[in-house]
């Protein structure tokens, strides 16, 4: 992705509005996992999923454009990250009681990006990186086992292959050298309503009744979706994968989980455990290793 002229380069620890992006970014994902599942309570979830890429395409038709030499991967990338990964973990979150589970499930994607990028890229990751993310996978471990989530193991299927596509699709996005973070979004949006309008047709039903029946929080849900989670989080999200390694980031994106269990508990009246609470900690420190270790946060001029 081509970089402005003032952009760090991609080696450089995280600056700290770089940190308060990736937070900002972690919040509005773990809402979303509320929206979602309101959204797919009132519409079939590929149909669900196919509207908020169409009405994301149709705002961002001004940056589809083509790249020559760059198509490759720019449409691997806009299917991984887009309507592949999507139609998985909607179709999860669908089958899942509680939306606590999808967000610990959903975090399996932060081992696939890191270990795809060391496998594929050839990043690196220093010892105290190492201890951090060590520290916030045995967090999400700990909440894991909580017994819920076996309860749940056909729906956070959808949601761990969901997770494996997207973290392939973020290897592609590292590729691009000359797409910008919106020009890759309008890819993605374009890809995302064609591919599942069509797939909701093939194995869905009921769209029509959907449509007519919806209520103001099911259009809400769909509306947050696609401005939020996707116009502006994941926009932001690829704008920093091409500004830093992917290992550097991944595992700040463990901070979704966490807020989406507190959102679920206190919007939904998800069952909030010890067990959470005590993994959600330990993910919290590990985060806090992670981001004591990107130096930036702490000089007074950044």
């Amino acid at each position: 992705m081509s970089l402005p002229p003032s952009a760090d380069p991609p080696g450089e620890d995280v600056a700290a509005r770089h940190l308060a992006l990736l937070v900002g970014m972690n919040l509005i994902w773990g809402f979303n996992l509320i929206a979602s599942k309101i959204g797919v309570g009132q519409f079939p979830p590929i149909f669900f999923t196919a509207m908020r890429f169409a009405g994301l395409g149709l705002c961002l038709l001004p940056w589809l454009k083509l790249h020559r030499g760059e198509m490759r991967n720019l449409l691997s990338a806009a299917l991984l990250t887009g309507p592949l990964s999507f139609a998985l973990l909607f179709t999860g979150i669908a089958r899942v009681h509680d939306v606590s589970t999808v967000a610990v499930a959903s975090q399996l994607g932060v081992p696939f990006q890191t270990l795809l990028s060391v496998w594929l890229l050839g990043e690196r990751i220093h010892w105290r990186r190492k201890l951090g993310i060590a520290l916030a996978f045995a967090g999400v471990g700990v909440i894991s086992f909580d017994p819920r989530v076996f309860r749940n193991w056909e729906g956070l299927t959808f949601v761990a292959a969901s997770a494996f596509l997207g973290a392939l699709g973020v290897i592609f996005i590292k590729n691009l050298r000359a797409v910008k973070p919106l020009e890759l979004q309008a890819w993605v949006a374009a890809s995302g309503g064609v591919v599942l309008l069509a797939m909701s047709l093939l194995v869905e039903s009921g769209q029509g009744a959907a449509l007519h029946h919806a209520g103001w929080l099911g259009w809400g849900a769909l509306a947050y979706t696609a401005v939020m989670a996707s116009l502006f989080a994941h926009t932001s999200w690829y704008y920093l994968v091409a500004r830093y390694p992917v290992t550097r980031l991944a595992a700040l994106t463990l901070l979704t989980p966490l807020f989406g269990i507190f959102f679920g508990a206190t919007l939904l009246g998800d069952q909030l455990t010890g067990r959470m609470i005590t993994g959600s900690a330990i993910t919290l420190a590990g985060v806090y290793v992670v981001i004591r270790r990107e130096r930036r946060i702490f000089d007074t001029g950044t």
